[in-house]
């Protein structure tokens, strides 16, 4: 299995020229992650359009005719290795109408790129992403100042920008914020050290990736095991086996640990941990096993086995921070399916509470109707108890999606409150 360690994933957001696209490109053409047909193609293609050299955005620029174009749609994957670390970037557009794209990708990450224009310092749109990056509680936000090289990569321009950075990001929750001067175009503090910039003591952007501290991003305090299914074989070998699959959302299970099963409150204590190869004493998060109880209890798909002296909370009303995805607006009093972990059932939006303005941050409490890309807190009535923990303590358990049951489309991801 992967260890968790050696995977991160990041998140890329920036302005619509801030360079975004030439700066992954430059973090997989110099860190050697292109397949030598993917480079001839791009060296091709940028030779076509008249470039001197290799242009570095083509990288990221999926489809053809989307580059044809020259705009980025949607979330685009991409997956690079190094001798340290296996990582996947989550390529997220920087326009207002793509908010929802950004909090898809971000969903996930470990860490945000933040990109800013040396020249331009900190707008509208880099409040925005950091506002995103701070309500989906990532761990580490790296904030690259780029296109040092078109303000002769003075230390002043770089100094001007985290000033106004650590102004407005003082009212959010980041816990590690970082600042990289950089050239992508140039390649300067990317993959290696820049020359130009001697007075920069700090790490280039790869070695940053690197080397930070992601196993502590997982909460390793509250058990939560979420069962997806019920395993009895009824084989001869295995009889009278009973196991209770899922993946660990956080703590560690242990066997002998004693455990309450959710809803019912029922208790038990944990017999053994089960994995397709062999039986283990231990599993953390997030690890996908198979445990067996010394008593029978009634579990099924969608319940929970937490320790008996740390549980969630339980309850039919939770307050959400939504992020609205759907082109058509929430219809009030409506019903939707709630996923939360692997627990599905019916659900209502029973108030909206207030709206964010994204580029503001002000709360609206006027204007309750949810449309697309709108970040409002709200509260949701669900038909049966949930066993839920704030998103800033546990991303798995805090999380929830709704889906339109008329369409079978997600219409909305949520962060409880």
């Amino acid at each position: 299995m992967l260890d968790n360690n050696q995977l991160l994933r990041f998140t890329t957001a920036g302005s619509v020229d801030d360079g975004k696209s030439t700066l992954i490109g430059r973090l997989l053409y110099d860190s050697k992650s292109i397949f030598e047909d993917q480079l001839q193609a791009i060296e091709n293609t940028s030779k076509r359009k008249g470039h001197d050299g290799v242009d570095l955005a083509l990288f990221t620029d999926g489809l053809r005719d989307e580059r044809e174009q020259g705009i980025t749609i949607d979330v685009a994957y991409r997956y690079f290795t190094t001798p340290k670390r296996k990582f996947i970037i989550a390529d997220t557009p920087g326009h207002i109408q793509y908010t929802r794209n950004m909090v898809t990708g971000a969903s996930t990450a470990n860490a945000a790129i933040i990109l800013v224009d040396a020249r331009h310092g900190v707008i509208e749109q880099t409040k925005r992403h950091s506002f995103i990056a701070s309500l989906l509680q990532i761990p580490h936000v790296i904030v690259c100042i780029n296109k040092m090289d078109l303000v002769d990569y003075a230390e002043e321009a770089y100094n001007k920008v985290i000033d106004q950075f650590e102004e407005f990001s003082s009212k959010m929750l980041v816990k590690d914020v970082r600042f990289i001067p950089i050239s992508a175009l140039n390649g300067d503090n990317v993959v290696n050290r820049s020359e130009n910039m001697e007075w920069y003591q700090g790490a280039p952007l790869l070695h940053t990736l690197e080397t930070m501290h992601i196993s502590s991003d997982i909460n390793k305090v509250d058990t939560r095991f979420p069962v997806q299914t019920v395993l009895r074989p009824q084989s001869d070998e295995y009889r009278d086996y009973r196991g209770y699959a899922g993946r660990v959302a956080s703590g560690i299970v242990r066997v002998g640990d004693e455990v309450t099963a959710l809803p019912s409150g029922f208790t038990s204590k944990i017999k053994t941990i089960d994995t397709f190869d062999n039986s283990l004493e231990e599993a953390y998060a997030p690890m996908s096993v198979s445990i067996t109880l010394e008593d029978d209890i009634d579990i099924g798909r969608g319940d929970m086995i937490v320790r008996t002296k740390n549980q969630p909370e339980t309850s039919q009303d939770i307050e959400v921070m939504l992020c609205w995805l759907h082109n058509n607006p929430a219809k009030p009093r409506a019903k939707y399916t709630i996923k939360h972990t692997s627990n599905d059932q019916k659900a209502m939006i029973k108030e909206v509470i207030y709206k964010y303005d994204i580029n503001t941050l002000d709360r609206n409490r006027e204007d309750k109707e949810l449309k697309m890309n709108d970040i409002s807190k709200v509260k949701i009535r669900t038909t049966k108890p949930v066993m839920v923990d704030p998103y800033r303590e546990n991303r798995t358990t805090g999380s929830i999606i709704l889906i339109d049951d008329t369409t079978n489309e997600t219409v909305a991801a949520g962060m409880i409150v």
